[in-house]
Parts: C-alpha cells; structure tokens; sequence
C-alpha cells in the first residue's frame, strides 16, 4: 500500500515502470489523454507515436519476438481499440506476449453508446489470451500487474485492459508490489516426470526419429534452443522447424532439413510423412504443415511437448503427451537420455539418414537462373550472402516474398525472424521491424516486402523518420498479389481476378517524399550494388527490386492432398528461360 494517494493515469504508469516497460508504441485519444499527460512527466518509457493502430500492435510484436519481453500498447477508446484488433489476432495466433492498454468511455458512460464507445471487452474477447475492464482505480496496479502476468507466463499471448476515463482521473492508494500470485490462473511449467520418461523410452526404439519444431522452442527462450541443439546432437535425430521455430536450430547444421509444410522442403515433408517416431516441440500440428490430416505421418507414434494443455491432441492424436515448458521438459528428456545410456540403432539410423540425403538431392529449392530479369529467389540469396555477418534481424510482410524468404534467409540464431504464422497478416512486416529497430538500436533490420503488402502499413515511413530508425524495406515488386495469384494459376485456370495490381506509387519518389532513401534495381548485373548500397545508407531504405512477375512459390503442397504430395517447379522451369541465358 502506498502512503501517498495517486491518479489511476499516474497509477498506471508507475506500475509500468516497475515492470520494466521501456518502450510503449501508441496513438493518442480523448479517452487516454490522462496517462499520456502523466506519459510526458515520464522520462524512463519512451513512447512511439505511430500512425495507425494496428501498427502499434504490430510494433509492440518485432519487440517482444526480438527479445522476448512483452510488448506494450496504447490506444483510445472506439476506433482506437478496433484498429488495433487485427495485430491483437496477429498475436494470439502466433503466441507473442502483448499488453495492449485501452481508453474506455467513463464507467457511467459504458452502454450508452457514447461517443467512440465500443465493446473492447466483448469485441477482444475472441482474439486475446485475457482482458480486463478496470472498473475501480483501487485496482488498476493489480489489474496491470497481472495482465503482464498472464501475458508472459504459460502459452504467451496478448491481453488487453481497458480502463475507462473516471478510474484513470480518480486517486487511490493501493498499489500493488510484489510478484504475482493468482489462484485458478497456473500455468505448467515443469512437465509430468513420468510422461518425459514415456517419451525418452519411445523415441529410444525410433528407426525412423523426426524432431518437428515450433515457436515455442523460441518462445521458451534462448535456454530452450541451446537444449534442442544438444539433444539433437546426442541423438543425432534430423532436425524440422515450422515457419515459426526458425532460427530455433541452426539453418547451416547438417542435421536440419529446413522449414516443412505446404512450402516447406521436400526433404522434410517426406521425412515428417516417412517417420516412426515423432517428437513435436512446441508446434501446434497447424493446417499449412500437415496438409490432408487424414495421411500425415501415418505409420509414426508421436510425443508432443506443449506448454498449452489445449493444444494437444487438438488437431492429430498423440501417444505421448507432455504439458510443460520446452526448456524445462528438454532438460529433463536430456538427463533422462543420459541415465539410461540410451543410442538409437546405428543402422536403422543410418539408413534413415540414407532415404533423407536422396530427397535432399531433389535440390527442391533450385530453380531457373536468369540474367535479364531478377528472379526472387536469386534476390534473397544475394540479400542473405551480403547480410549473413552482419547483426541482422528480418521480417516479413505475408504473402509469396515470405515464403521465399524463409526458404533462402538462413537463421542460425533464434529472435532473428519476425513474421506473421497463424493469421498471416498483411502489412506485419514493417511496423514489426520498427518495433525490432526500437529494441535493437545498433542492429540492421530489414523488412522483406511485397509491393501490395508494403502498402497497408506503408504511413508509418512517418514514424521511422519521427524517430530515427534505419529500417530497411526490400520489396520484392512483381506486381501482383503474388500469392494469390499462383493459386488462381493453379486452380483458377489463369483467371487472375483482381490481383494485378494496376497503379502503383513510384517507391523512390514514395521514399523521397517521407525524407527517406529510394532505390530501384530491375537487372541481376545491379542487385548486389543496390543491397549494398541499401546496407550501408544511413537512416530508412525502400528498394524496389523488380522481380520476375510470374514467378511462381515452389515447393507447394496444393489444398487438399497429403504432405508428402508436393508440387516440385516444372522441369521446364528449371531450364534456362527463352530470352536469358544461365547465370554464372
């Protein structure tokens, strides 16, 4: 209990601050004004005026995937909480630990339809971990203090809390200390000892073992991907990671078969179908990895290891399930390993590792190298060799450029790719990466982009100027909405209703007028000058690489068929293009 009697706004802020908030992206209103007054007495949290609602959510995410902290948000009431629901969805999907502070009309007021009221409560409801309606200023400190709670502990996720204008403006003396301690809310954490040994014991008679990664081998924290790495190398079990979990195992280890799922590699899909034994790590067994449900992994015993009670045997029954923190089971898994002297069959393992390295030779990622146009997959490997000693961070916008990007960026780290999984967000991209550039001052943070999803969120180029941050843009412009054009090519007989996009802004000019730099690059014999030259220009980059238009995303696993049914390129495609000559 405090002594002295303070505002809920200065409440608020003080219980930030204890938390450790540094930073906070938001847009003021009406019905938060209270807090910013009190945020502008306030030295110790900067706060980041972006320029629309979802992008401070956004941002708030690049933050926490960046460094595993939480992220923090400010809105007003009505539009301003609404705005922010997509990165709040964008979050809860993907697991990022997000609180989202809300103006609410005041408490007399709710359920009048006063102005710019709406129903956060009712509206977040679906889209959140957990949210609040702080109703009294007698617990505002309690209510921060434990969204903060909820948000980091068990399965991460966003929570908002809506405060009303009376209680942010009334005084109380109670403010909350000390560490959280909630009665019906408690998380596991350490994992049932008999269920890890179960585990242990299963994948000991593997002939065929897969370890399938996921998010929450990052979200566990640096601790958990170091684990996996020993494990993996003890066991000598290949490796697979969800879109998600890369970066969780080192993109350059030979035990690592690269992302799987509907454009994952060939090698790992197969291996993922092939398998006996299974050992899921903190993935949730989503629709864009197992493809047909009914005919993944059909002759595998599965081990799933989750912090989320609810999402085991949710979606594919396992025979061995363990609720608990990665990190913490891995630990466990690994002593366990060791006690028991356990090996795998050497040759039943070799010969595994036999029927992996001939998919590998598919060379599933090759394709046609061109030198009249910039194919996009020459685009990122280039981008990837010239950043790869670098301190560098990546996000992506959504769409075909993402997928390339995962396939072509190699993460050897883990919080080094931040990118929109579960709700595949368009326009995530580059507020995230202003969110990773606010964390990471020094560091070289590029937003690898699309030319349609670039501009959904393209007015925050007024916020990275605002502030300083030397975000970089890589757009790779092919025109079209690419992705959803290569499904009408494939099932849509060519029909490209309304993905052509007709008018585009020049993206030098675009730059120019925000006070950024602009840069165009549209032949192979340029692309390595311009990165560099993006590279090293000091503040915000566009680059507007012009790629080829019809290039399609390949491997693919089309709607509907199992994992192991992939679309590898067209022969043809891998052949030298009519008009352009290999590149050397």
């Amino acid at each position: 209990m405090s002594s002295k009697a303070l505002t809920g706004a200065q409440i608020i802020v003080k219980s930030l601050e204890d938390l450790g908030v540094d930073v906070i992206f938001g847009y003021p209103g009406g019905a938060v004004l209270p807090i910013y007054d009190e945020l502008h007495e306030h030295s110790k949290i900067t706060h980041v005026l972006v320029r629309h609602e979802q992008a401070a959510v956004h941002a708030a995410e690049g933050y926490a995937r960046s460094t595993g902290r939480p992220g923090c948000v400010l809105v007003t009431s009505g539009p301003g909480a609404t705005n922010a629901i997509t990165g709040l969805a964008d979050a809860m999907l993907d697991s990022i630990p997000v609180v989202c502070l809300t103006g609410q009309v005041p408490v007399q007021l709710i359920g009048t339809d006063a102005f710019q009221e709406a129903d956060t409560v009712g509206i977040s409801r679906h889209c959140t971990k957990h949210n609040y309606l702080i109703k009294k200023t007698d617990d505002a400190s309690r209510v921060v203090h434990e969204a903060f709670h909820v948000a980091t502990t068990g399965r991460p996720g966003p929570v908002v809390v809506d405060i009303p204008k009376d209680v942010q403006i009334h005084t109380s003396e109670n403010i909350h200390t000390g560490p959280i301690e909630h009665r019906s809310y408690r998380p596991a954490f350490k994992g049932d000892d008999a269920a890890i040994k179960a585990a242990v014991d299963l994948l000991a008679t593997a002939k065929k073992p897969i370890f399938y990664t996921g998010g929450g081998v990052i979200n566990s924290g640096p601790a958990a991907s170091d684990l996996l790495r020993k494990f993996a190398k003890m066991t000598g079990v290949p490796v697979t990671s969800t879109l998600m979990g890369l970066g969780a195992y080192p993109a350059s280890d030979d035990q690592f078969l690269g992302m799987l799922g509907m454009h994952g590699t060939y090698e790992a899909n197969h291996a993922m179908h092939d398998c006996d034994v299974m050992v899921c790590i903190g993935a949730r067994f989503d629709d864009r990895v197992t493809g047909r449900i009914d005919a993944f992994a059909p002759k595998s015993k599965k081990i799933h290891i989750d912090i989320d009670r609810s999402s085991i045997n949710k979606i594919i029954p396992v025979e061995v399930p363990v609720v608990g923190d990665v990190a913490a089971v891995l630990e466990v898994m690994i002593k366990l390993w060791k006690k028991g002297k356990h090996k795998l069959d050497a040759d039943a393992l070799k010969a595994w590792w036999g029927e992996i390295e001939e998919n590998r030779a598919r060379n599933c990622l090759g394709y046609a190298k061109r030198n009249d146009v910039i194919m996009p997959q020459y685009a990122l490997e280039r981008l990837q060799e010239l950043t790869k000693d670098k301190d560098v961070y990546y996000t992506t916008e959504v769409g075909q450029h993402q997928m390339w990007a995962a396939q072509y960026l190699h993460f050897e780290e883990p919080n080094r790719w931040m990118t929109s999984g579960g709700l595949g967000t368009m326009g995530y991209g580059f507020p995230a990466a202003m969110g990773v550039q606010m964390a990471h001052p020094n560091a070289l943070v590029i937003d690898v982009a699309g030319e349609a999803s670039i501009q959904m969120n393209i007015q925050e180029l007024s916020t990275v100027m605002q502030y300083g941050l030397p975000v970089k843009i890589f757009i790779l412009n092919n025109e079209y909405m690419g992705m959803v054009r290569q499904w009408q090519d494939l099932n849509h007989d060519g029909r490209y209703s309304n993905s052509y996009t007709a008018s585009l802004p020049d993206f030098v000019k675009l730059a120019e007028s925000y006070g950024a730099t602009g840069l165009m690059c549209d032949r192979p014999d340029q692309l390595d000058e311009t990165i560099i030259k993006m590279i090293e220009t000091d503040g915000p980059v566009i680059v507007d690489c012009r790629i080829e238009k019809l290039a399609n995303c390949f491997p693919m696993i089309p709607s509907g068929a199992a994992h192991n049914e992939m679309l590898l390129p067209d022969e043809s495609e891998m052949q030298e293009f009519e008009g352009g000559a290999a590149l050397v």
